[in-house]
């Protein structure tokens, strides 16, 4: 019996030190609990620190069932398949920031981390995600392409924020000539109101003016300078219904300048308009070309009490 224990104890350190310390077989396991196994190390390069930036690609597994749980070759918002990160704080020991802290540009490495800490703690989450167990652990296989200083962050940012406020500024000017030009092309000659608006009735209509308070409905085409349509009532097949004084000002303008039945253009400058955050389809600093038709409107019914109105309509 003596004999056998000794074997199986000697088995048993023999594990524990081929996978140095490591559940997980071919991983190492460090000091703060983390699990890692790199394919590709530079001992020598500068590691990643709190306050560094990295750009990274990365794939995210359950390591039960080895499901894909996240990956930034589908989720890069450049198309890219990297990610920048700036290195917080490590949200729990052996977390994915302490696997990052470990790598240098040009390391690739799989780290192994729970799930619960990961979703709970890094993420703050309130809940798992579907399809994942409390117990469950995640492999993360990471190849870094880049590690920069804090300086190097600053400096990267000042050049994007440069980059971003030059071609705003160059934006801005652009929406003066394009509407200048758009405006002598088409023969407009109406003068813009106080606040930028160019009114052109094309149909007369009949009776009162809408106040702004007022629910009104209407047939509209929207179009940028250049004629690129990106919304219509008309396609969808059903006039837009909203509250006069929930829409961008240029539309809460324009449409108390109109009676029932009348039809008319609105030149509307982006500073009445999505100004410099533009929306959707719409660029920052467009001018806006809407045709627009009046079929009816009404008083706005009273709200209950206790209850504000909703966003409405986004025009």
């Amino acid at each position: 019996m003596k004999k056998i224990s000794l074997l199986a104890t000697s088995l048993l350190l023999f594990n524990a030190c081929s996978n140095d310390g490591s559940q997980f077989d071919g991983y190492k396991r460090a000091e703060n609990g983390l699990h890692y196994k790199f394919f590709k190390q530079d001992e020598a390069g500068t590691k990643a620190q709190i306050g560094y930036g990295v750009i990274f690609k990365i794939e995210l597994k359950n390591n039960r069932n080895d499901s894909t749980v996240f990956s930034s070759k589908q989720q890069s918002q450049d198309g890219t398949g990297e990610i920048q990160y700036l290195i917080q704080k490590s949200s729990f020991k052996g977390s994915l920031e302490d696997g990052m802290m470990m790598m240098a540009k040009g390391d690739s490495a799989s780290f192994i981390i729970s799930a619960d800490s990961f979703f709970l703690k890094t993420q703050n989450m309130q809940a798992l995600p579907q399809g994942i167990k409390q117990g469950d652990f995640l492999k993360a296989t990471i190849v870094m392409k880049d590690v920069l200083s804090s300086k190097q962050v600053e400096e990267k940012q000042a050049k994007m924020k440069a980059e971003y406020e030059e071609k705003m500024r160059l934006a801005q000017e652009g929406e003066q000539a394009n509407r200048d030009k758009y405006l002598a092309d088409n023969k407009i000659t109406a003068k813009p109101s106080e606040s930028g608006l160019i009114f052109i009735e094309t149909k007369k209509g009949n009776g009162n003016h809408p106040k702004a308070t007022d629910m009104v409905k209407v047939h509209y085409t929207g179009t940028l300078l250049d004629g690129t349509k990106f919304d219509s009532s008309l396609e969808r097949g059903e006039p837009a219904n909203f509250p006069l004084n929930q829409v961008i000002a240029g539309w809460t303008e324009g449409i108390q300048l109109m009676s029932k039945g009348s039809k008319a253009k609105l030149v509307i400058p982006s500073s009445i308009g999505y100004g410099p955050q533009g929306n959707g389809p719409i660029p920052p600093f467009s001018t806006l070309v809407f045709e627009v038709e009046l079929l009816d409107f009404s008083a706005a019914p009273a709200m209950p009490e206790g209850h504000s109105a909703g966003d409405g309509h986004n025009h």
